[in-house]
């Protein structure tokens, strides 16, 4: 399905509407989204409105430099929200040494990664893929 959004209003209604699909516990592991899109597309953007919809009271910024953030969540079927942006790593190595087979196991969890294709070779084959697009400055297409 493709939508455009022309404001961080419309993405959160979005987000909203994509996580009410999902928000099933996934008992085999953490549920997986995978953010794919160039540089400024609106990867973190759409992390942050998901975010907010899942009740996260701190400001969600761009993990690029430290790679990996976690926020507490209450909510009745995850316990995290963990951003990653694999953006600056080399392969699915280098985020295995972080803890990657810990989070992704645990059901508890729901994990929004940017750039996966960078360590595609050990994600599940059944993440949730989210396709965005830069149209103008204010103006994302979204490919859910």
């Amino acid at each position: 399905m493709k939508i455009i959004s022309k404001s961080l209003k419309e993405t959160e209604k979005v987000a909203k509407e994509f996580l009410a699909k999902i928000i099933v516990k996934n008992e085999n592991g953490a549920s997986i989204v995978g953010l794919y899109g160039d540089l400024g597309s609106g990867k973190t953007a759409f992390t942050q409105e998901a975010a907010k919809c899942l009740g996260v009271k701190e400001t969600v910024t761009s993990p690029t430099f430290v790679i990996e953030k976690i926020y507490k969540l209450d909510h009745q079927n995850f316990d995290h929200l963990i951003h990653i942006d694999a953006y600056r790593l080399g392969s699915g190595n280098e985020l295995l040494n972080l803890g990657w087979e810990e989070i992704a196991k645990n059901p508890k969890n729901i994990i929004f990664i940017e750039w996966p294709e960078k360590v595609a070779e050990i994600l599940p084959e059944d993440i949730k893929k989210i396709q965005l697009t830069f149209v103008d400055e204010n103006t994302r297409e979204i490919r859910l």
